[in-house]
């Protein structure tokens, strides 16, 4: 879902992190609130208190998008679900699960507590506003609380919408799966709410565009975008589980994998093997053992003028936790790698020994294979 990420500080032993899509936005609230919304509701102020609030205001929505975000990872960890951190991005923020939430009673309490708590925090600013105009305070002091206040009530609101990947829509999706006891149906009417309401984001996003609000018509169009692909993909991604968990590394592995000498030139290994291959990363073995791996970035790290002299000993590393795995590891652990890593290959080593190589591209096909077949037999029924 994301591209680079930086992680800034962690918070009660969750890693909070920032997508750099996000400061894109956080660039944007700042103007917009600098030089639009504060100078139309609080006149005759000095620009650089304008630009203040703008940027008071931007630090205020990332805290209450964290806040929302912990609110979730907190209740998650409760139940037992391993929570990767909370990252934000250019359409909010996300706390990152590794697994499906055990149970519906589980999911209607992680989902319902991030409304519940940007409603929260809305109430406590809206008094912070309150007291602020009693006791005199700065304007500058009221503006940014009662936007803060206005924007965290915007936010509870949306996203009690019952639409996946929505709060609301894993409401409707704990109350489907408590009622019919199936986690997939209720996955699959909850992304369908969510794909609607996607398409009806971008058709009024392209409507408000004609009538020529070209800014805000672009938003929709963007969220009913990312609404309706992450709706689809998170049903895609159970799906896989469900289809994965009961298989093995060993049983996508491909055996005898192509594997390079460590005593290879970079200029050869690019030459016959990357451009070739279009692989992003080799096994490297050494007397007939893995002696590790090596992948396009580590050549890209060399100066080109070197790349002739250089063998591959000099830039191979150990074939480590996002690099390899057990042939006895559960399939879905591979994908979760991949995932995180965004490696499409792994190494599958058992006692130091090279067994084969698992790929993105192969998993991906017996998934296209067994939904396909599942698709005809419900058809048939």
């Amino acid at each position: 879902m994301f591209g680079r990420s930086v992680t800034l500080f962690k918070l009660l032993g969750f890693e909070i992190k920032v997508d750099l899509s996000w400061l894109i936005l956080a660039a944007l609230i700042t103007w917009s609130l600098a030089s639009g919304l504060f100078p139309e509701y609080y006149q005759n102020l000095a620009v650089s208190s304008y630009w203040i609030m703008g940027v008071a205001g931007a630090l205020g929505l990332f805290l209450s998008i964290v806040l929302h975000e912990l609110a979730h990872s907190l209740v998650a960890r409760n139940y037992g679900i391993n929570m990767r951190g909370i990252t934000l991005f250019i359409f909010g923020g996300v706390a990152e699960m590794e697994n499906d939430p055990p149970s519906p009673r589980a999911e209607f309490f992680m989902a319902i507590v991030g409304p519940l708590s940007s409603a929260g925090i809305s109430i406590v600013l809206f008094l912070l506003t309150f007291w602020a105009e009693q006791m005199g305070l700065p304007v500058e002091i009221k503006g940014v609380a009662a936007y803060l206040a206005w924007l965290n009530m915007i936010l509870a609101v949306f996203n009690l919408v019952p639409a996946f990947p929505l709060d609301g829509g894993r409401v409707l999706r704990s109350l489907l799966w408590k009622w019919k006891n199936n986690l997939r149906w209720a996955t699959s009417v909850a992304s369908r709410v969510g794909s609607g309401l996607g398409i009806a984001l971008i058709i009024a996003g392209i409507i408000l565009i004609f009538m020529g609000n070209f800014v805000g018509g672009l938003w929709w169009f963007m969220i009913g975008l990312f609404i309706r692909s992450a709706a689809q993909r998170t049903y895609q991604q159970l799906l896989a589980r469900g289809i994965f968990q009961l298989k093995k590394v060993k049983d996508f592995m491909v055996e005898d994998p192509l594997t390079v000498p460590r005593t290879l030139s970079l200029q050869e290994f690019v030459d016959n093997y990357v451009y070739k291959y279009n692989f992003q990363m080799y096994p490297v073995l050494s007397f007939g053992k893995l002696a590790g791996c090596v992948s396009v970035n580590h050549v890209t790290s060399v100066p080109r003028d070197e790349w002739s002299t250089q063998t591959l000993s000099t830039i191979l590393v150990n074939c480590n936790e996002e690099t390899s795995i057990s042939p006895e590891e559960d399939a879905n652990k591979a994908l979760e790698i991949m995932n995180r890593t965004g490696n499409s290959r792994l190494v599958v080593v058992h006692d130091n020994s090279l067994m084969g190589i698992i790929t993105l591209k192969d998993m991906l096909k017996h998934l296209e294979l067994k939904m396909g077949l599942d698709d005809l037999d419900d058809k048939r029924k």
